[in-house]
């Protein structure tokens, strides 16, 4: 037998062993895979957005980029302090009390009209594939699944590691009630072990009567998806959650597009936005929104107070850590009629029918 290929065993083996691993999920097959082949936004064999998005902008190439990662990551400006976050009690939380609570990244809960929500949830420390690889910052996971009271609604936007996390999700599951997400992604679900009657999924826009005064709709986004080496098997969204008096956007990951100001028109103004603002790069300014972008989308949104998410927790990209705060604040000061910005630290409690409530510039000063 070929030595080379002796030595590449014990390699081929562990690759197998990882990619086998259940946290990959499972690709949609049977009614689900002919369900998802009826949408519109299905073509050529993959889910696309609603105009056409290059994997990188131009003048960027894949070599580039990559070298750049690899080689360029020790020059970024990662957290050495602790970053602040405060313990809310979520269990002693009267359910009728409308409130937010972030728990960095994209990952948050809300209570609102007596309902539980959580949206993208990731508290396992890691969001990456191979665990160990892409770590939490320093006291940013301060929540586990033992925090959570009920879960009437688990929302995902899409299915990458850092909105999706097998992990957590396992942890969480004796508490979640009902699971909505977009076309494909409840594959995932089921293969995990959830029952298919409590998994919702919707290609967009589509409308879901929760109750009599709470409707969630979902709608367009610009990204992509894929938890393996094939992207775009399932959908991603956002979703537009609203009550008779109170209306809220969550974004999801994003690339600015025509679709803000459609949303925008079709169900604003928003009295809250939450938008993807972190994990950005101008060769990947198709998929993850830049900070400029942020203001001309909370714009197009007619938002009434916006909330930037996507930052303060993991390094996924090469700016600073702060940076995408940072700059969102300097650039919204700046802008024509700036729009009040909610930054709650990690776990602080968000009032979401108090317009007047104000949040410290917690990252500043901060190493």
């Amino acid at each position: 037998m070929n030595l080379t290929f002796i030595l590449l065993i014990p390699l081929i083996l562990v690759l197998i062993y990882v990619f086998k691993h259940p946290r990959y999920g499972k690709k949609p097959a049977g009614e689900r895979l002919a369900l998802i082949q009826k949408s519109p936004q299905f073509k050529n064999g993959r889910f696309e957005n609603e105009n056409f998005t290059p994997e990188l902008a131009e003048g960027y190439g894949y070599f580039d980029v990559i070298s750049n990662f690899l080689f360029k990551k020790v020059h970024r400006k990662i957290p050495t302090d602790l970053i602040p976050s405060i313990k809310t009690n979520l269990l002693e939380l009267p359910v009728y009390q409308d409130v937010l609570v972030w728990f960095g990244h994209s990952s948050y809960f809300i209570q609102l009209e007596g309902k539980r929500f959580l949206i993208d949830p990731v508290f396992s420390g890691n969001a990456s594939p191979i665990y160990g690889t892409t770590k939490a910052f320093k006291g940013t996971d301060i929540y586990t699944a033992d925090d959570f009271p009920p879960i009437d609604y688990l929302l995902i936007t899409h299915d990458h590691y850092d909105h999706l996390d097998y992990t957590t999700i396992l942890q969480l599951k004796p508490k979640i009630k009902t699971i909505i997400c977009a076309l494909g992604v409840g594959s995932h679900f089921e293969f995990w072990g959830f029952p298919k009657n409590t998994i919702i999924e919707k290609d967009w826009h589509e409308k879901i009567e929760l109750d009599a005064n709470l409707t969630l709709y979902t709608a367009p986004s610009r990204h992509f998806s894929g938890r393996g080496l094939k992207r775009c098997n399932t959908l991603w969204t956002s979703f537009v959650l609203e009550t008779s008096n109170f209306k809220m956007y969550l974004g999801g990951d994003s690339g600015y597009d025509t679709h803000f100001a459609d949303i925008g028109a079709k169900f604003g103004p928003f009295d809250l936005v939450l938008i993807d603002n972190g994990q950005y790069n101008p060769a990947w300014k198709y998929i993850h929104n830049l900070p400029e972008d942020v203001i001309k989308a909370m714009k197009d949104l007619k938002a009434k107070r916006v909330f930037p998410v996507h930052s303060s927790k993991f390094a996924l990209a090469l700016h600073p850590w702060d940076e995408p705060l940072k700059k969102v604040t300097e650039l919204n000061a700046l802008s024509e009629n700036p729009i009040p910005l909610v930054t709650p630290r990690i776990g602080e409690l968000v009032e979401l029918k108090n317009e007047n409530q104000e949040f410290q510039q917690w990252w500043k000063g901060l190493n």
